[in-house]
């Protein structure tokens, strides 16, 4: 697992490591019903979320003879310091520089913009930083926030999987949405 060397600030957050005390604050994003509707896991309780956490928090830093880069953000409000969200940034530091970022954000903060403020920072590392190629965001093709979220950053939808996965009992489908570092170059001039 990529860890971020200090925290990145936008005009209202700041992504940064995770660390234990984000445990009762990210339970209650991961304790909802509406945060895990459209996730492969069910609400998660205090002692899974714990599980989740450690997960983040005692993976070795990565090598260079890894398949996959992994790196978890906590996203607080920069104004009072609070936990809402959780996000990632996956890429293989292969020939094919391939990279996929989501995460979730807290229901109280909803509608305020905030993943467009993460998703723009992911996108900056990936290009800039880490050397992506193409990033992708993998969505349940009933989520229109989240999809919505991505292409105000300039991804836009490369396919729509009609009834791909089996996820909680029920066939679901799901929308790509991708861009490639040429067109982020394009779109933050």
């Amino acid at each position: 697992m990529v860890q971020l060397a200090r925290p990145i600030l936008t005009p209202r957050l700041e992504l940064r490591r995770f660390a234990l005390n984000d445990l009762d604050a990210l339970t209650l994003i991961y304790e909802r019903e509406d945060v895990n509707r459209y996730l492969y896991f069910e609400p998660r309780d205090r002692a899974a979320t714990l599980d989740l956490l450690h997960g983040r928090l005692d993976r070795p830093e990565t090598t260079s003879d890894v398949e996959e880069n992994v790196l978890c953000v906590a996203v607080a409000e920069r104004e009072g310091r609070r936990l809402v969200g959780d996000f990632m940034l996956r890429w293989t530091p292969n020939e094919h520089r391939q990279g996929e970022m989501g995460g979730s954000l807290h229901p109280d903060v909803h509608g305020r913009g905030y993943a467009g403020e993460i998703y723009h920072e992911l996108l900056s590392l990936a290009f800039n930083v880490y050397g992506v190629h193409r990033v992708v965001g993998r969505c349940d093709a009933r989520n229109d926030a989240s999809i919505r979220s991505l292409e105000k950053v300039g991804l836009h939808r490369e396919a729509h999987l009609v009834e791909n996965e089996f996820v909680k009992g029920e066939w679901t489908s799901e929308v790509v949405v991708a861009i490639r570092h040429s067109e982020w170059t394009t779109t933050t001039r």
